[in-house]
């Protein structure tokens, strides 16, 4: 038997546990994975908690939807995948689980050198910078503001927009400074006096503002210095956007992404996996925790941690 976190009430971690599932068998279009590690995203614990939307329960809930590991069966009509192959998976439904079966749409080659951990932690956190960056046409020549720049989406916003040739201040706190610096941004701490910070550290100004925490500080410190606001962003706080004027990006958002919109996510994870490859981009991976400890995994990830956080069977 096969192995996966499920839930049927929502709540607080404890309401994890671990339960035998049937060994999945992959119908047409479909690769069954045997799952090496799995990704742990905020939108997990939200998720669980009750927190962000989503279907009454009526049964046991999977959870996850990133996550790297083998292919172990094929099913009829996919080509381009073999018994054996390493891969990365995302938008999966049940990523916590020994053994799944996903869509080979959202599966893609694991390159040589590129480890099941950190295909695991792209997913999401790529997903969404990317777009955003994407969305927001970030350019060389543009100076970006990153509020929460030591974060998984923060980390790779930083990198996407230095490659393309921006000039981008990250807020972060004095300890995460030196990875900020170490990606190509240029770290400011966050609180009081925030935008005069902001100011010495990019005389230029600032034309694009991406926030990934959520606070009152990063959306009113946006909309101070950018003077386009079709040119801000919120990941967190989408439910405020519109009434600011500025976009929202998922994060409760009540505008669904565009077909442009997504197909930008679902770009993000080969266009990362090559840059991985070819040591352009960098993933910092935090604690590595059992599958049965999921509940943990998500203590951890909701406390606040360094890294991302990943299970594995």
């Amino acid at each position: 038997m096969a192995h996966a976190i499920v839930h049927t009430e929502f709540g607080g971690p404890e309401v994890l546990h671990l339960a035998e599932i049937p060994n999945p068998a992959p119908g047409a279009g479909e690769l069954a994975i045997r799952v090496e590690a799995a990704g742990v995203n905020p939108i997990d614990w939200k998720l669980r908690a009750g927190l962000r939307a989503s279907a009454p329960l009526d049964g046991p809930r999977r959870v996850g939807s990133d996550g790297a590991g083998t292919v172990t069966a094929v099913g009829d009509g996919v080509d381009g995948f073999s018994v054996g192959d390493p891969v990365v998976f995302f938008n999966a439904a049940g990523a916590y689980a020994t053994d799944l079966v996903v869509s080979a749409d959202v599966v893609h080659p694991r390159p040589p050198g590129v480890s099941a951990a950190e295909g695991a932690a792209l997913g999401i956190p790529v997903g969404t910078a990317y777009q955003a960056a994407r969305s927001l046409d970030v350019r060389a020549g543009d100076t970006l503001l990153v509020h929460g720049g030591s974060g998984s989406v923060g980390q790779a916003l930083i990198q996407y927009a230095v490659l393309w040739g921006a000039t981008v201040i990250a807020t972060t706190s004095d300890r995460r400074a030196d990875r900020v610096r170490a990606l190509g941004g240029i770290p400011v701490a966050y609180g009081d006096g925030l935008a005069d910070r902001v100011r010495t550290a990019a005389p230029q100004g600032v034309t694009v503002a991406i926030d990934a925490v959520g606070t009152d500080e990063a959306l009113a410190t946006s909309i101070e210095l950018v003077a386009d606001r079709s040119r801000i962003a919120t990941l967190v706080q989408g439910a405020k956007a519109a009434s600011l004027g500025i976009r929202g990006f998922s994060g409760g958002s009540p505008r669904p992404l565009t077909a442009q919109q997504q197909s930008w996510r679902d770009d993000a994870i080969p266009v990362t996996l090559a840059l991985l490859a070819a040591g352009r981009f960098s993933v910092e991976l935090g604690p590595s925790l059992p599958l049965a400890e999921a509940a943990e995994a998500h203590r951890r990830v909701h406390a606040g941690v360094d890294g991302k956080v990943t299970l594995v069977p």
